[in-house]
């Protein structure tokens, strides 16, 4: 399973989204950061995005 915490994107925020696949994690992180924090993601930003993904322990 990977996860990704809104807050080592910048956001004060304690989302966190998890999914088995890092396209699934990025398709959740558009859809929240679009709905909770006014953000459009954009290709540049999903591929920061991408490298703050873990693999869950």
């Amino acid at each position: 399973m990977k996860t990704l915490n809104c807050r080592d994107a910048g956001f004060d925020c304690e989302g966190k989204l998890r999914a088995a696949s890092e396209e699934e994690i990025l398709t959740q992180a558009a859809e929240h950061a679009r709905m909770e924090h006014n953000v459009q993601v954009t290709p540049e930003l999903a591929e920061q995005l991408r490298t703050l993904i873990k693999d869950e322990e």
